[in-house]
């Protein structure tokens, strides 16, 4: 009698440490940060993974009184492995947020995922315009094209440049910057021939040589991040340096994490974008410095500062809903607002796109290094689609 009496109150406690270890399991707070760390575009997927991790580093483990759980997944830049592996994370991992996403295709795959499960899917770089319309779960801390684009086109008719070759990535992104450059130059009067270079393996050297025969006073330049030294050196290797044809676009093509490998072609390069390492803020120069002590000396880029970002708003959403996660968190991030190293940033309620300054820049040689260094801001840029779409 006793030894079963012993053997039910043992039973007993073996269920009660099984419900406290559930609930302590629940304590914690996963976070799905999926990302290409192999493949084409591996150095999207590093910065950002090393932004997040700076983040955490910076500002500890621990929300609301839960524990942050950070859980990268390689997705190899291929959609249907990150549908598969979002699938993963949310079934048998039970994540609160998913984040990440290097591409357009890799953020568009899990959407349908993060409305099903009421999922938050924080979209750390990818920048269709369109992504944040797939799912009300989505919400974006990188940019979007147009948002570096118009402003570029607007910079260039100001500038006596009258006709421009576009020259992007056959895929979302590149037709938004190409759209989005035409429709803005040409309404003030400019010229534009619009050409497309296939994503996967791009040769640029066919699509050059028609920039040649056109003779454009600019070519206008957009592919991902990580792909601009290939181009660049192309340019080079087709004269079109010494052409005098101006270089001109959104700032992927020269990307802080490979301008340096680029050299002196890359000089004089005029870019629209939200972010440099060069950036004259305290905010910014310590972010630098956090992040280059962190990682060997990597310079952080766009892509980084779209995940530091993006860790802010998850640390700040799970503060304000102590911890609740599903429509209570996207709920916590409409509208928010705060200081990155990018400059002052909000997350816009209606279209959970971020709202940011774009900055127009040049390439200079600065400290013996090359940067993108800006000479001039326009203020609270939100994504024109959407903007165009309200009106």
């Amino acid at each position: 009698m006793r030894r079963r009496t012993f053997m039910g109150a043992a039973g007993a406690a073996a269920v009660t440490l099984a419900l406290s270890g559930a609930a302590l399991a629940q304590e914690a707070v996963k976070i799905g940060l999926i990302l290409p760390m192999t493949g084409p575009f591996a150095s999207t997927g590093r910065q950002i993974e090393a932004a997040a991790k700076l983040y955490m580093q910076q500002h500890g483990d621990t929300v609301a009184g839960k524990k942050i759980q950070l859980i990268l997944k390689d997705d190899t830049g291929v959609a249907d492995v990150t549908k598969r592996l979002a699938q993963e994370l949310i079934v048998n991992d039970k994540i609160a947020v998913m984040a990440g996403f290097g591409l357009t295709p890799l953020a568009l795959a899990p959407a349908p995922l993060a409305t099903q499960a009421k999922v938050p899917q924080v979209v750390m770089a990818a920048a269709t315009a369109t992504i944040t319309e797939a799912s009300p779960y989505i919400v974006r801390t990188s940019f979007t094209l147009p948002q570096a684009t118009v402003p570029m086109a607007e910079w260039a008719a100001k500038n006596d440049i009258k006709k421009v070759v576009t020259l992007v990535s056959d895929y979302g992104p590149g037709i938004d910057a190409e759209k989005a450059f035409t429709s803005a130059f040409t309404a003030k009067g400019g010229q534009v021939e619009n050409l497309r270079v296939p994503l996967a393996n791009p040769d640029f050297s066919p699509f050059l040589q028609k920039v040649a025969d056109a003779k454009p006073d600019a070519l206008f330049v957009f592919v991902p991040s990580g792909i601009g030294a290939q181009f660049m050196k192309q340019f080079v290797e087709r004269g079109l340096d010494k052409s005098g044809i101006k270089l001109i676009g959104p700032g992927d093509v020269t990307d802080d994490d490979i301008l340096n490998g680029m050299g002196d072609v890359a000089l004089g390069a005029i870019t629209t974008h939200h972010y440099s390492a060069a950036h004259d803020s305290p905010e910014n120069k310590s972010f630098v410095e956090a992040f280059k002590k962190a990682n060997n000396g990597m310079r952080p880029n766009f892509m980084a500062v779209g995940g530091y970002d993006g860790m802010h708003l998850i640390y700040e959403g799970l503060k304000k809903t102590n911890g609740q996660g599903g429509q209570a968190l996207i709920d916590a991030m409409k509208g928010m607002s705060w200081t990155s190293p990018r400059g002052p940033v909000s997350i816009d309620p209606q279209t959970r796109d971020i709202v940011q300054n774009i900055y127009v820049r040049k390439v200079e040689r600065k400290d013996g290094e090359l940067y993108n260094v800006e000479f001039a801001t326009i203020p609270n840029v939100k994504d024109p689609v959407k903007a165009a779409k309200s009106n």
